[in-house]
């Protein structure tokens, strides 16, 4: 039995002697590179630096001390979100000297508030226009009606901007692409500061951009602005065709319980 292990050990021995040993590889791969970092630094410029001071409006103070009654004093720090809201509405965008006035108010690290206006993209942390303009490029809204592509192509050229994020020179406009938005039954559609327009066309996005820019230059052009909602003149989100079901008088017990 021990002569039998031996050569077997021995055969193995000699097997392993004559391979050719081969390097060893080890496969990496590597996230898709971003083409700015922009959510996750911040780099002093000139409008918007810790220099810069910030103070909330005594209105808005008033309206913090009533966010703040929403929550325990000892967690008073989850109502960073509103209240960074309230001060982009007061300055115009998430300034870092924002974020710095809110963490001092909730007695909190500013490295923690940093971290929500990075995360949401619903904070602006650069200087935006007068009319942020979102247009949605979700799947829905790339199908629905005329397609978004056709949407974006459009506000591209009434605006004069060639990429997301740009505003125009007179200051008035902001345009960036964005992912959905929750109006897809009447897509497509774009946010323009808190309002929808929906069922756009080419056309109906080009009016509005231009009677946008008008109210601005003459206030009395204001009433011209269509309405947020859908733009195709219907209701909502109902049918085109008009009301297609819930005609009737809906059925009762008697109608679906015979023994009764």
């Amino acid at each position: 039995m021990a002569s039998k292990l031996t050569s077997l050990f021995m055969r193995a021995a000699v097997r392993s002697v004559g391979r050719v040993s081969r390097p060893q590889h080890r496969a990496f791969s590597v996230a898709a590179q971003r083409r700015s970092d922009t959510l996750m630094v911040h780099r002093n410029t000139s409008d918007n630096n810790p220099s810069i001071p910030f103070k909330f409006t005594p209105a808005n103070e008033a309206i913090i001390v009533e966010i703040l009654k929403r929550y325990p004093p000892q967690y008073k720090k989850a109502a960073v979100m509103p209240i960074l809201d309230l001060g982009q509405r007061q300055h115009g965008f998430t300034s870092i000297s924002v974020m710095n006035e809110v963490a001092r108010l909730l007695e909190m690290p500013p490295m923690r508030v940093y971290e929500v206006a990075s995360f949401y993209t619903m904070y602006n942390r650069t200087p935006v226009g007068k009319f942020h303009i979102q247009v949605c490029t979700t799947t829905p809204c790339q199908l629905g009606g005329c397609g978004s592509d056709v949407i974006v192509k459009a506000v591209k050229e009434q605006l004069g901007v060639h990429h997301g994020g740009e505003t125009t020179a007179d200051g008035l406009f902001t345009f960036l692409e964005v992912e959905c938005l929750g109006a897809c039954v009447n897509a497509p559609m774009v946010q323009i500061n808190d309002d929808y327009y929906e069922d756009l066309t080419p056309e109906s996005i080009k009016s509005l951009l231009v009677a946008l820019k008008e109210s601005v230059l003459d206030v009395s052009k204001a009433d011209k602005v269509p309405a947020p909602g859908p733009l195709s003149g219907r209701d909502t989100c109902e049918n085109s065709n008009g009301l297609t079901n819930l005609t009737s008088e809906p059925w009762g017990a008697e109608t679906t319980r015979q023994d009764l």
